[in-house]
């Protein structure tokens, strides 16, 4: 367990999954208290450590994750008695609940099971006296999360036109800083947050871009395959380098659709009414933080604001059941469709081996799709 003194001198180490957002989401953490280090070994060799340690009919994820710590810990870059690990718990059927599990194995297994496993979840699966979800550090996070998908959105949006080669890089570094300068504050406030979120989108909407048409591709799948560059073999880049337009929808929509969930299962599954008016007050919450970034995007000239999660579960509800939560569930599915109606026709779909409620929900909807949108060029990898 993570007691209250480990707070004061452990280095916790967490998995990279979004460059976009966790270097932002670092901050966060650091700047209420915790010294938290997003590891930078997210590559093929992690992949290799993972593969001594978790079983390989456990899903590709897995093995990147838990090779991204046990490569750490090997390293001899840490005090091994004053380390300790964060991962996310959903709750839900798929290795996002048994992360936790695979990771206190290979930790036995390497003779390094005193080192804690902090579980961030809100599901009430385990608790750690020495971790705790307060207000400033969900502000702070949510905020960081935001930020992420404005420059995502951005960056993806600007950098296959940009006149002067690296410049929407350059910007995105810039802003960065000053993202994180924001987030480091004691509480910061909504109006700074507004302020900000209107000057990132006006001056990537100011960068100089060539007047040529590039076809866009949307990038869907699992988690952590659709964000993390190592894990889909920098899939972004790619589709750039071949003459493509990248387009990735936000990390905060996954968040969207797990308190979307709610209530589905308190009409259908016997959960308690309780649960579905905190997932519908965590979507308003999220929306309400969310809609200063919305109002920049309609505003700009070159930017589509985020979806909204109600009309992702519209799409997909006549193709899939909002029964189907173990995973992306009916959210990828939602994903397709609502790149399709954007004008995003081409898609790529990001399969994890060994990733079952991915193949249901993204590779067996995929027939049915180009049924009713002829026009749609879905390809599963």
């Amino acid at each position: 367990s993570f007691t209250k003194e480990m707070r004061k001198d452990y280095t916790i180490l967490c998995p990279q999954m979004s460059p976009f957002h966790f270097s932002l989401l670092q901050a966060a953490f650091n700047s209420c208290g915790y010294n938290l280090e997003v590891l930078p070994n997210d590559n093929k060799h992690a992949v290799d450590v993972g593969l001594k340690y978790v079983n390989n009919d456990a899903c590709y994820p897995s093995l990147i994750v838990v090779g991204q710590i046990m490569d750490a810990l090997l390293s001899g870059k840490y005090d091994l008695n004053k380390t300790a690990i964060i991962m996310s718990q959903t709750g839900g059927g798929c290795r996002a609940s048994n992360y936790i599990g695979f990771i206190r194995r290979a930790l036995k297994k390497a003779g390094y099971g005193h080192i804690p496993v902090i579980s961030i979840n809100l599901s009430g699966l385990e608790s750690n006296p020495g971790f705790k979800i307060t207000l400033p550090l969900v502000l702070k996070g949510v905020y960081g999360l935001i930020f992420g998908d404005l420059f995502m959105r951005c960056l993806y949006r600007v950098r296959p036109y940009e006149a002067v080669p690296g410049s929407a890089n350059t910007m995105h570094k810039k802003w960065e800083k000053t993202v994180i300068e924001f987030i480091k504050k004691g509480y910061p406030s909504r109006h700074e947050f507004k302020r900000l979120c209107r000057q990132i989108v006006e001056d990537f909407d100011s960068l100089p871009l060539k007047d040529v048409k590039k076809p866009r591709v949307g990038v869907v799948g699992e988690i952590l395959v659709k964000f993390l560059p190592a894990a889909n073999n920098y899939l972004v880049d790619l589709l750039e380098q071949e003459g493509a337009e990248a387009v990735v929808p936000d990390l905060t929509d996954f968040l969207l659709y797990c308190f979307y969930n709610t209530g589905f299962k308190a009409d259908n599954l016997g959960f308690s009414k309780k649960s579905k008016r905190i997932g519908r007050l965590g979507i308003n919450f999220f929306e309400w933080l969310r809609s200063a970034a919305r109002d920049e995007f309609e505003k700009s000239k070159h930017f589509d604001p985020p979806a909204h999660i109600d009309d992702l579960a519209n799409y997909a509800r006549d193709i899939v059941s909002e029964g189907n939560q173990t995973g992306e569930g009916w959210f990828l599915t939602g994903e397709m469709m609502e790149l399709i109606h954007s004008g995003t026709p081409n898609i790529v779909c990001t399969q994890p081996f060994a990733c079952l409620p991915n193949h249901v929900v993204g590779k067996g909807v995929i027939k049915e799709l180009r049924h009713r949108f002829p026009e749609s060029n879905i390809v599963a990898i």
